[in-house]
């Protein structure tokens, strides 16, 4: 692949929103495989395009992409090429190879349902860096009109929208649930506690978490996938209006993103609509 097709196959990767690593060479010394400024790029099902150079350093490298995916911190290293073949030809190199790897991932925040609260939530997502993606089975609460910070507007019913979406929920997916009916909050952290989401938060009050928690025993999750959900979402900042919860959810969001544990919210039972 050449360098031009490399930056290419980047900027496509960063416009989905697809999770993926970059590997760059930014240092070589002595006979190496490797050149400055080689490029691999790594998606979350590890497979790789481009190259740092091969043999079990590519490897290597490959498996940091995958750690840099999960927790979004970039990573770097040398490798002593002085007694390793590097490929099939093998040829013996004896130099050091020094590897950069960085997250490209966007995190993206999946709105599911497009009511007030969601009004409130997608401005603030979107300054915090986040992709934002708003869902709705009502193509009057779910457009561009309302939602001008959205990067996508997904206006299905809510079936569709659950299938559709999940095989695109990974390690930098943010799902925040906050439809117009407790029935489709359900719904959809059944479906979204099967994917391998970041985060899943809902909003409500104990009771419907409460009732909440054992729909979803009665669909067979188990206790740790039930744990999964943030519920109340929302850091507890004694937050009461829609704009102060919306920054309270969005803070918890980027707590995850960091490294820590999502927190909790006082939540006043409103509804989001």
């Amino acid at each position: 692949m050449s360098r031009c097709d490399i930056y290419d196959e980047i900027a496509a990767v960063r416009a989905r929103g697809e999770p993926a690593a970059l590997a760059t060479v930014i240092g070589t010394r002595g006979s190496t495989p490797g050149r400055d400024a080689m490029k691999m790029l790594v998606r979350a099902d590890g497979s790789t395009r481009g190259t740092v150079g091969g043999g079990a350093m590519e490897e290597e490298v490959r498996r940091m992409g995958l750690e840099v995916l999960a927790d979004e911190a970039c990573r770097r290293a040398s490798f002593e090429l002085s007694t390793e073949a590097v490929d099939d030809s093998e040829l013996i190199c004896g130099g050091t190879v020094e590897v950069f790897v960085e997250p490209l991932t966007i995190p993206t925040a999946f709105l599911f349902g497009a009511g007030h609260l969601a009004r409130a939530i997608a401005p603030v997502a979107d300054v915090a860096g986040f992709r934002v993606v708003v869902a709705d089975d009502r193509a009057t609460h779910a457009n561009a009109e309302r939602f001008p910070a959205a990067h996508e507007i997904v206006a299905e019913p809510f079936d569709t929208i659950l299938e559709s979406l999940a095989p695109r929920l990974g390690p930098a997916s943010y799902c925040l649930i906050v439809t117009r009916s407790h029935r489709l909050d359900e719904r959809c952290a059944a479906a979204l506690l099967r994917t391998p989401a970041r985060h899943v938060g809902m909003i409500g009050s104990k009771n419907k978490v409460r009732r909440c928690h054992e729909f979803l025993r009665e669909q067979g999750l188990g206790d740790d996938d039930i744990a999964r959900l943030a519920a109340p979402v929302g850091l507890d900042v004694g937050a009461q209006t829609h704009g102060e919860i919306a920054v309270a959810i969005v803070a918890e969001m980027v707590r995850v993103r960091r490294g820590g544990e999502p927190g909790r919210v006082r939540s006043k039972g409103f509804s989001p609509d």
